[in-house]
């Protein structure tokens, strides 16, 4: 439902940790400090774990007023993010549409945001949770869809998180080639929205660094910190999406 504010409501999914600080960290600060209401889902890592902790500490940083939602199931590269659980990849895609359904009709967002249909850089997770996106939104407003669940609701927007080609030019050449991102990028005439969140860069940056384990381990983590200033502020300080309206006239983000 609309926030009291009369900001539409957001809800952020992402399949590992740090993705919500990373990519879409900004918008998430940005649309808690103006008053609109936010929930996020993340994939996989099970709670318990340790990277789940950081995103919980990661979600504070960004202003979220109730923790993630862990759906709980594996990172498809790291068996060990969920020991009892599957890999996001093996489980029926028609029981995590149904997982991502019931969470909607409870959270009852007017716009979902989460990857482009790439994943951003292609990312086999991110792939499949845009797709998984894609479906509930369109599944939570069918009566006949699982009444179990709830009520149906009607998403009015989705925002899927890009690159311009005009970052990944002004960005990739100063990626230390062990990063392994390959950034493609959406021709910049194709982006619906970018947003400038340059005043809430600080969040962005806290939110990011509580993802300790990533920024110790991986390799494109440490590529993005490695950046000469003036490259790591452009990558860090605007977010950009494509925007898919549901209803006529859609909702606005930002």
């Amino acid at each position: 439902m609309e926030h009291v504010s009369g900001i539409p409501s957001a809800l952020f999914v992402h399949a590992h940790p740090d993705d919500e600080s990373l990519w879409t960290g900004g918008t998430i600060a940005a649309h808690i400090a103006r008053g609109g209401d936010a929930d996020l889902i993340t994939c996989t890592w099970a709670p318990g774990t340790v990277r789940h902790s950081e995103l919980c500490d990661a979600a504070r940083e960004l202003g979220l007023p109730r923790p993630p939602i862990a759906l709980g199931y594996a990172d498809s590269f790291v068996p060990e993010s969920a020991p009892d659980a599957p890999s996001i990849i093996d489980v029926p895609f028609d029981e995590e549409v149904g997982v991502l359904v019931d969470h909607i009709r409870r959270v009852r967002p007017d716009v979902i945001v989460t990857y482009d249909a790439f994943g951003i850089y292609g990312h086999r997770d991110h792939i499949h949770v845009n797709r998984l996106v894609c479906a509930a939104a369109d599944a939570a407003n069918l009566v006949h869809y699982r009444p179990e669940t709830g009520d149906p609701w009607q998403v009015k927007s989705l925002y899927f998180a890009t690159i311009p080609v005009s970052v990944v030019d002004e960005v990739s050449p100063h990626l230390p080639e062990a990063s392994h991102l390959p950034l493609i990028g959406t021709p910049d005439e194709q982006v619906s929205v970018t947003l400038d969140l340059q005043a809430h860069i600080g969040a962005k940056i806290r939110a990011i660094t509580s993802h300790r384990t990533e920024m110790a381990r991986s390799a494109s983590m440490k590529g993005f910190a490695s950046l000469p200033r003036d490259q790591q502020r452009q990558f860090l300080a605007w977010e950009s999406y494509l925007r898919r309206d549901l209803v006529p006239g859609g909702a606005d983000l930002g």
